[in-house]
């Protein structure tokens, strides 16, 4: 098989630091590569639809939550990990475009939810259907059991990492023992 981007790179730091263990790189520096190849077909796909990456998840968290598509705004924001003013932008936009609405929450007057309107619904399934199968054909050149041998193993590594305590990265001056 011949080498690929990340196995050059690590040749080249064989050489350069020949003490070093890059082995780390063969799993998530090619995770890194691999996402930063397909990104900018997802982006365009989803542009297709009038949607960037932050509008597609905001539409699709709400389309994902099931009827009646409704959620608050700090259950948006706590669910795609941004600030509430970077949300705070994303649902002027949707709101613009028709694909969502903010109304009184029934349970306290004092409090908004952000619902999912039937347009929105329509695009976000039918962006999400496009993306699957742009996405689908990235994949394709394994066959399928590899294909689930790597599902599970890199969601077997995501569990251990998201399991891992914030911050909890190598800091300047530290050095493996």
């Amino acid at each position: 098989m011949p080498n690929d981007h990340i196995e050059r790179l690590r040749g080249q730091w064989a050489r350069e630091l020949p003490d070093l263990d890059t082995s780390p790189m063969a799993i998530l520096g090619r995770a890194y590569r691999l996402s930063n190849l397909v990104r900018p077909s997802i982006e365009a796909g989803f542009a297709a639809f009038d949607l960037d990456r932050g509008e597609f998840d905001v539409v699709s968290t709400l389309r994902r939550a099931g009827p009646p598509y409704t959620l608050t705004p700090t259950e948006l924001y706590r669910s795609l990990m941004i600030t509430s003013g970077g949300l705070t932008h994303r649902l002027l936009r949707l709101e613009r475009a028709g694909l969502i609405r903010r109304q009184k929450s029934p349970d306290d007057g004092r409090s908004l939810l952000v619902a999912l309107t039937e347009a929105g619904r329509e695009r976000v399934e039918e962006a999400f259907r496009a993306d699957m199968a742009n996405e689908r054909r990235f994949i394709e050149a394994l066959p399928p059991e590899k294909q689930t041998a790597l599902a599970a193993l890199l969601k077997e590594l995501l569990i251990s990492i998201e399991a891992a305590p914030p911050g909890d990265a190598v800091q300047p001056g530290d050095r493996e023992a």
